[in-house]
């Protein structure tokens, strides 16, 4: 009987096509998939999953605690837009070194930073979920502090994120801080602080509907804004290229005059968030699920673009300024990409 059932249930998963993970895994990999699986879970349910635990706490005799955590929140609402507030201990956690390693994300750096200066690192692309800016600069597991000595690293993400009750102070502790002009300003600002590094996915949710695997395409034409910041504080611009973050994730094909791409900028107008279904693997097999591929990631930071400090910067010097970057970046991925992409001869950077 027992002998029946296997030989059934190998019969279904070979004609549906699932190749399921062999039961000799190294602990090691076991604990990288796990660290990924949890990783996409917070991506995906941890803004769900902390509003409803507050929402438990507030419908119980713990009400006053959620209360008070309300009011403090109110008086904290400012401090994603002044520095953030992080914590070491969350950024070392083994999970991310766990997370890091399962791809693997490796980071890679062309050219040393000034401590004495701030710089703004221009990202591409922004894949689905930005899976390696993640673990390059949200954490402490590929040792940037070795990397770049001096430096300090702040991940730039969406306001709103900040007003979701417990999960606003993980992403504060991880060194998050809003994306708001004001935010980027301020950690910029050379009379405040010097050694900042403020990662920015300049191409942000919209580029995200642009992720496919091979594909490289970056929202970088029509964005004028990061430029005028890093004008406006005399910050020098770092280009910085993840090769291989597409491939991590398999999405719908979404044409731009598809339904659901239609869909998909709809929503991603009312909530700032495009509405990708990650498509990867599972936990126990390699064939579907939400579950990010094991495929490597490299974060190349390119060398540093000064820009020279300009309070007010007209349209024709924000231009000029852009098109040097646009230029210095498709020279990064140009020079770079027969390191770490295979079929590198017919891998192009499009830029829209």
């Amino acid at each position: 009987m027992m002998e029946t059932a296997v030989e059934m249930f190998h019969f279904v998963s070979e004609k549906l096509g699932i190749q399921w993970a062999p039961r000799g895994v190294p602990m090691t990999r076991r604990l990288q998939t796990l660290g990924a699986a949890g990783w996409i879970c917070l991506v995906l349910f941890g803004e769900a999953i902390t509003v409803l635990v507050y929402l438990s706490i507030l419908y119980s005799s713990m009400w006053w605690l959620a209360l008070a955590y309300a009011v403090w929140m109110l008086k904290d609402v400012e401090t994603p837009n002044k520095g953030g507030r992080r914590f070491e201990w969350v950024r070392n956690w083994s999970w991310w070194r766990n997370y890091c390693d399962y791809f693997p994300i490796k980071l890679i750096k062309t050219s040393e930073l000034d401590p004495s200066k701030n710089y703004l690192f221009a990202c591409f692309p922004h894949g689905v979920v930005s899976s390696g800016a993640f673990g390059a600069f949200a954490t402490n597991a590929l040792n940037f502090y070795k990397t770049f000595p001096g430096m300090t690293c702040h991940m730039i993400t969406l306001g709103g994120h900040f007003l979701v009750p417990l999960f606003r102070d993980l992403i504060l502790a991880l060194g998050g801080c809003s994306s708001s002009e004001e935010s980027i300003l301020y950690l910029l600002d050379r009379r405040k602080h010097t050694g900042k590094c403020v990662a920015l996915i300049v191409g942000g949710a919209a580029e995200a509907l642009d992720s496919h695997p091979g594909e490289y395409s970056v929202i970088l034409s029509r964005r004028r804004g990061f430029i005028r910041v890093a004008m406006k504080t005399g910050a020098p611009i770092v280009p910085v290229f993840s090769f291989g973050e597409p491939d991590v994730f398999r999405p719908f094909s979404n044409p731009r005059d598809s339904r659901l791409r239609r869909f998909q900028e709809k929503v991603r107008q009312w909530t700032g968030i495009s509405p990708i279904l990650p498509i990867g693997r599972g936990l126990f097999q390699y064939t579907f699920g939400v579950f990010p591929l094991r495929s490597p990631i490299t974060i190349v930071v390119g060398t540093p673009m000064e820009v020279e400090r300009n309070l007010e910067p007209t349209d024709e010097e924000v231009d000029a300024v852009h098109a040097e970057f646009t230029r210095r970046l498709i020279e990064l991925f140009e020079s770079e990409k027969s390191k770490y992409l295979k079929d590198y001869k017919n891998k192009t950077l499009v830029i829209t």
